[in-house]
């Protein structure tokens, strides 16, 4: 009898999901080929593509003979050594030569290595280029097998094809690693499930310096990638652990947006803890995604962290789909609660 209750309700909460969960089956899953969330009813124009050949290279000094270049894409940050030079990410490839131009006017050494802090191709796009130069590819396990794969864009369904055999890190970790050059040491650790499934975050602990790839946006909104393993709690617990390393006197190097100190972190923090709160109420409630683009729950968050209306509904759809349980997952947990009966 026990048994026959225990199917009864797992039969009646498997089709309960499948009708109040539609909206999940557009988008939640962390895995790569999964279909992307729900899209809006008009979708906005693409943007125009970019002239690289009108982008300057901008560069900021940090102190101790680190800094930061910013230019179309995630910032880079340059650590000079005695021999060489360690650069992490590298923007896009059409930029090669200008960021080579702008290291040089900084040091004639050359680029020993180069970090991936994600696979995204505003990070990466520049590791083919600095491969052919001499350069060690580095990043974490789950960058390479991201770019060899290829991946799909969660909001909008775009494919990204493999990247080519040479723009693949040749140097992969998985929990932690550094990076040595004489006088000079990169600390990196992996953080699990934030941006992407595959962050890396960087420590020049000498010269107070970190950088943090897209887990840290300094003044916007952050894209999470849920499709590609990224999660708004993971988000949290990355700026938790660089709160953990750093003072008032440190440099941020995050991955868009201009250098940052100890209190912009603090209060990004406080944005995506609130983003959490309030959405976990909603999907706990049943919302779908549709249900909760309409409410604007983070309205009063938008005039600091949106630029644009675009940018205020992306982030509402990744927090969203990085809380929300896909169908197909409800469905694996109630088949085993089927078995268990």
């Amino acid at each position: 009898m026990i048994r026959t209750m225990r199917a009864a309700i797992a039969l009646t909460l498997l089709l309960a999901g499948a009708v109040a969960g539609g909206a999940l089956l557009a988008g939640g899953a962390h895995a790569q080929q999964t279909p992307p969330a729900a899209q809006p009813a008009t979708p906005p124009a693409a943007p125009p593509p970019v002239d690289f050949s009108k982008v300057e290279i901008k560069t900021t000094d940090l102190g101790d003979n680190v800094y930061m270049l910013e230019g179309q894409g995630g910032n880079i940050t340059v650590a000079v050594a005695r021999t060489g030079i360690i650069m992490v990410d590298g923007q896009f490839a059409p930029l090669h030569d200008k960021i080579k131009a702008a290291i040089a006017a900084i040091s004639n050494l050359p680029v020993k290595y180069v970090i991936n802090t994600h696979y995204h191709g505003d990070h990466t796009g520049g590791n083919e280029g600095f491969a052919k130069d001499g350069a060690t590819i580095v990043a974490h396990v789950h960058v390479k097998s991201r770019l060899a794969a290829g991946t799909t864009n969660g909001l909008t369904g775009a494919k990204t094809p493999p990247a080519a055999a040479g723009a693949l890190p040749t140097d992969t970790y998985e929990v932690f690693s550094n990076v040595r050059l004489p006088g000079r040491v990169a600390d990196l650790k992996h953080i699990q499930k934030a941006h992407t499934d595959g962050d890396t975050y960087v420590w020049f602990k000498t010269a107070n310096v970190l950088a943090t790839g897209d887990t840290f946006t300094n003044g916007r909104y952050p894209n999470i990638d849920f499709a590609n393993g990224g999660n708004i709690s993971g988000m949290i617990a990355a700026t938790d652990t660089y709160l953990k390393l750093t003072n008032a006197k440190s440099r941020i190097v995050p991955g868009h947006g201009p250098i940052a100190d100890r209190a912009a972190l603090i209060e990004y923090r406080a944005m995506l803890v609130t983003a959490r709160d309030r959405m976990a109420k909603l999907v706990k409630e049943g919302k779908s995604e549709a249900d909760v683009i309409a409410a604007k729950p983070f309205a009063d968050l938008d005039k600091k962290w949106a630029p644009t209306e675009l940018a205020a509904t992306n982030f509402i759809r990744v927090v969203y789909n990085s809380l929300a349980k896909p169908v197909d997952e409800k469905k694996s947990l109630l088949k085993r609660l089927l078995k268990r009966s």
